[in-house]
């Protein structure tokens, strides 16, 4: 039985990672409203109010998911992640991450992959994430936390078609590494 939470709320210098509520659909969809943000990922018409309350309502069934908030201004800028713990694998997932365009190539998702890490690396001994099989920008990204691809798989999102993914592994040695 699980016994820590996967959806705690987290915090660095820059952003803050709330549980996601109901009230926040509407922040949320603010900036998930611009289609650039959904251009590589598996669902491009998430931008589309009724795709992404589908979305949304996924995101709020899984119990793991939140808004993430810039501490500098206190907006919402976008949202990411845990699900699907393993207790026999010793594992967790995260993913169904976006973020505002504006904080592209600012060390954001670098900011919040690592207080993720941090925190659910005291819990389990590996983490996968999957990530678009188009969606090199973010194949990128987990690369550069020390995550590497080890298999494709067919993923059904909630409420939507399957769509293939890479899954990538990070451990938690070479995370402390």
């Amino acid at each position: 039985m699980m016994t820590f939470s996967i959806q705690p709320t987290l915090e660095d210098d820059n952003v803050r990672l709330v549980p996601l509520r109901e009230t926040d659909f509407e922040a949320l969809y603010e900036v998930a409203s611009d289609p650039k943000i959904w251009v590589q990922h598996p669902n491009k018409d998430r931008w589309q109010r009724n795709v992404f309350k589908t979305f949304f309502d996924g995101a709020m069934q899984s119990n793991g998911a939140f808004k993430i908030v810039d501490k500098v201004n206190e907006k919402v800028i976008g949202s990411t992640r845990f699900y699907d713990y393993n207790d026999k694998e010793d594992s967790i997932l995260i993913g169904y991450t976006f973020y505002g365009t504006a904080y592209w190539g600012k060390g954001i998702n670098l900011s919040v992959k690592k207080i993720m890490l941090d925190y659910i690396f005291q819990f389990v001994s590996k983490v996968n994430l999957h990530v678009g099989a188009s969606n090199i920008r973010s194949q990128i990204a987990v690369g550069r936390i020390g995550a590497e691809k080890v298999a494709e798989q067919e993923v059904t999102y909630f409420g939507e078609q399957p769509k293939l993914n890479f899954v990538y592994q990070i451990d938690r040695q070479k995370w402390a590494e």
